[in-house]
């Protein structure tokens, strides 16, 4: 069972996308800021990162960038999931270190089949 970390600052966004994943089969840890989740990231090393944009304090591409940097997660593939759907925004997310982008809200379909094809690449 592949372990996905997801990071975002709304409760109610972390407790739909949880339950997206966990109702296919996959362990889900929460976090609900981007220095929560680098933390998280680099102790528990999940398989795949699902990362907000739009946090306060340190924010999702800025996340991004430090696990992408960092020797010991710059294997794990990001997810940006967020609701900025400037093209602007995904070509700096990918810059960023991020492997995907997805706007919100996610339809469950595709957020499981992308995460499906990134554990599998």
């Amino acid at each position: 069972m592949a372990h996905i970390l997801v990071v975002d600052d709304s409760p109610t966004e972390l407790h739909v996308i949880k339950g997206m994943l966990e109702k296919n089969g996959f362990q889900v840890t929460a976090a609900q800021s981007g220095e929560e989740g680098v933390d998280i990231a680099r102790r528990l090393k999940p398989d795949l990162v699902l990362m907000d944009v739009v946090m306060p304090g340190l924010n999702g591409f800025q996340a991004t960038r430090q696990l992408a940097r960092e020797p010991e997660t710059a294997s794990i593939p990001i997810i940006m999931v967020t609701t900025k759907d400037q093209e602007t925004d995904k070509v700096w997310a990918i810059r960023q270190g991020a492997r995907d982008y997805i706007v919100k809200p996610a339809k469950e379909k595709d957020l499981v089949d992308r995460v499906k094809n990134l554990l599998s690449s």
